[in-house]
C-alpha cells in the first residue's frame, strides 16, 4: 500500500520513493465518446516532450495490457491521483517557460493539465502498471475547453485521473467529450476518440 508520508513537495524524487503495488459502459451517451477510429495527429508538445524524455516514450508494438482493478489497486490510483492533484500548482505553460504549449515532467512543482498526466503515468510505470494500460488522453472538458487526463484500462472498465477531481472516476462520469489518446499498442500512435475539433490542453483552472 502507498505510504505518502514524509515525502514533501520533492518531485524529482518522487517516482522513486513510492512503493505502489500493482495489481496483477455501456448505455453512455455517444455524445461523449466514441469507439477508437483512425490514427491521428499527436498533440501539440508530445514530440517535443519525447525528444527530450526517451525513456518515457518508447515505441514499439505490444500486445494490449489491461490491470486487473483490486481493492490494492483502486486505493493506489486514488492515491497517485490526489497526491500529485495536491503536490503540483497549476501554472500555464506561457507563464511557466514563456510558450503556449510545452509537455513536461512537473519537478520543480509547477504544471499544466498534461504535466499531471506525465507525472501521474511515470509514477504508475516506474512502479511496475504497464504501459499499455495507462493512456494520455486528450479531452474536451464542461467549458469546451481543451483537457489532458490519463485513462487506465482495467478489467472493470475505463477509470479516469483528473487534476480537476480529486476522485478517479469511469469516462462515464466525466462529462467530458473525448478527443484523442494513445494507442495501447504504440504510445506515439495517437487514435481518434471521435470529437475532431482542435483541442489544446491547459492548465487547471482548480486553484486559480
Amino acid at each position: 500500500m502507498l505510504d505518502f508520508r514524509g515525502q514533501g513537495k520533492a518531485l524529482a524524487l518522487a517516482a522513486m520513493l513510492f512503493g505502489i503495488s500493482a495489481a496483477a459502459q455501456a448505455g453512455e451517451s455517444r455524445l461523449l465518446y466514441a469507439s477508437l477510429g483512425d490514427t491521428t495527429r499527436a498533440p501539440i508538445g508530445w514530440v517535443e516532450f519525447c525528444a527530450e524524455n526517451a525513456a518515457q516514450c518508447q515505441s514499439g508494438p505490444t500486445q494490449p495490457r489491461d490491470i486487473v482493478m483490486s481493492q490494492t489497486a483502486w486505493r493506489d490510483l486514488t492515491k497517485v491521483n490526489r497526491w500529485v492533484n495536491e503536490t503540483v500548482k497549476p501554472l500555464t505553460d506561457q507563464d511557466h517557460w514563456g510558450v503556449i504549449e510545452k509537455w513536461s515532467l512537473p519537478t520543480d512543482g509547477y504544471g499544466d493539465c498534461e504535466d499531471y498526466v506525465l507525472m501521474k503515468r511515470k509514477m504508475l510505470i516506474d512502479a511496475g502498471w504497464p504501459r499499455e494500460a495507462l493512456l494520455i488522453t486528450v479531452v474536451r472538458d464542461k467549458k469546451g475547453e481543451g483537457h489532458a487526463v490519463l485513462t487506465v484500462k482495467t478489467d472493470k472498465g475505463e477509470f479516469v485521473l483528473d487534476n480537476q477531481n480529486e476522485s478517479v472516476v469511469a469516462w462515464t462520469e466525466t462529462g467530458y467529450r473525448f478527443v484523442k489518446r494513445q494507442s495501447q499498442a504504440d504510445p506515439n500512435v495517437w487514435v481518434s476518440l471521435g470529437d475532431t475539433k482542435p483541442a489544446v490542453s491547459t492548465a487547471s483552472a482548480r486553484d486559480q
